[in-house]
């Protein structure tokens, strides 16, 4: 019995540390879904990643129009909302970005409900391999 309690102390610590270490990313080995916090600055959507060297990366070309849709019934969103996102369905997800194509190294991602698209720029290579073909999403209230 204590050598099973050590091979899964060994295969969860790993795990734990992972966590704490990135908190923008909530692990699953099948379906990791990245968790980052969107506000507004001088006038610009922007986000803070600083595990993966963003701060006040801004938002261009079709999504700061995507993001205003996204979260219209969130009450004072501009002073921050977090955004969940991942290649794969997950419990919960709100909508579903859809790739449309690349160019100059970014990708081109249609939100079909509101009929935007919307270029994400290579940033999109720090959380994904290659660019996916859908991107799942949900938007909620910071909770402080």
């Amino acid at each position: 019995m204590k050598r099973y309690s050590y091979l899964l102390f060994l295969v969860v610590l790993p795990i734990f540390s992972c966590q704490l270490a990135n908190r923008s990313t909530v692990f699953s080995p099948k379906n990791p879904i990245f968790i980052i916090d969107l506000y507004k600055y001088q006038g610009a959507w922007v986000f803070d990643d600083p595990y993966r060297g963003f701060i006040r990366e801004p938002f261009i070309m079709g999504f700061p129009e995507m993001i205003d849709e996204l979260v219209k019934d969130i009450p004072d969103a501009q002073k921050g909302f977090r955004l969940l996102f991942s290649a794969a369905a997950f419990e919960g997800y709100t909508t579903k970005l859809v790739w449309r194509g690349k160019e100059e190294g970014g990708h081109w991602y249609y939100l079909e409900e509101y009929d935007f698209e919307g270029w994400i720029s290579p940033v999109l290579f720090k959380y994904f391999d290659r660019a996916p073909q859908e991107i799942y999403v949900k938007v909620e209230t910071l909770t402080r």
